[in-house]
């Protein structure tokens, strides 16, 4: 368990309210500029500490942001980032989102990975990424920031779990051997209109290679990914926003599709 200052507590009570009742707040580096990243993974840690104590849920994955070049150079960075995933997260195919729930949230196609092992060090390889993955299967990312109008700074996201916030996972599970993992395209829609392509190449070049930058980030500090584990891999294109009446399907080569209804 990690001992937080006031200054960590107030932060943390200051997102983990955001989130409970649904309101947008200006970001943290508003009022703390001083931030670093290294505080803002030990604020994050916090955050998910106490919604595992509060909410009665368990962590089952990690997923992974910033993958594409196009979005660190916009953020001025480059590296990616990485949160938590937890069992309240999951969404299903068959049971609508419910928008109220949620502030100003956005979707994005991403493939999952199951791990068949676990999975630490500090000299991890996508080659034992793919060697540790029993399945892989197309999955939605729903994000939605805590921060006004989704503004927010490297550190401000950071700490707010990757503006992680629901996930859908694909009832197609496939074997990692199977697909070209590096070049997978993709065609997400909403309502039947288009809204965008991508290809798995868009995150770091292979989904994982993203994966094997967050388990040795994570091997760093002693930890890593557990058999079960769910991981994102990081967006294939830019996220799409939607309102309630909207459903959003997004069909992957040789993986199949994965959909979401919003009520």
């Amino acid at each position: 368990m990690i001992l937080l200052t006031n200054q960590e507590s107030a932060i943390i009570d200051y997102l983990y309210t955001a989130e409970r009742d649904v309101r947008e707040v200006v970001k943290v580096t508003d009022d703390y500029p001083e931030l670093t990243i290294g505080e803002a993974y030990q604020l994050q840690e916090g955050l998910l500490n106490r919604k595992l104590s509060e909410n009665g849920t368990k962590q089952v994955g990690v997923k992974l942001g910033l993958t594409s070049k196009a979005k660190q150079e916009m953020m001025g960075v480059n590296e990616a980032i990485y949160g938590y995933l937890h069992d309240d997260m999951l969404a299903f195919e068959w049971e609508p989102i419910t928008f109220s729930e949620l502030i100003h949230p956005k979707v994005e196609p991403e493939i999952a990975f199951l791990l068949a092992e676990d999975l630490q060090g500090e000299n991890i390889t996508e080659e034992d990424v793919v060697k540790a993955t029993k399945y892989v299967a197309p999955a939605l990312e729903i994000i939605d920031s805590r921060y006004k109008d989704f503004r927010f700074t490297l550190v401000d996201v950071i700490a707010d779990n990757c503006s992680s916030a629901k996930f859908v996972v694909g009832s197609k599970w496939v074997s990692p051997n199977a697909v070209d993992l590096g070049n997978i395209g993709m065609v997400m829609s909403k309502n039947g209109a288009v809204e965008q392509t991508g290809s798995s190449a868009a995150v770091l070049g292979h989904p994982a290679k993203a994966i094997a930058w967050a388990v040795n980030e994570l091997g760093a500090l002693g930890k890593g990914l557990k058999k079960g584990d769910i991981v994102l891999s990081g967006a294939m294109s830019e996220a799409i926003s939607f309102k309630p009446g909207d459903s959003v399907i997004a069909d992957f080569d040789g993986l199949g599709s994965v959909s979401m209804y919003c009520k």
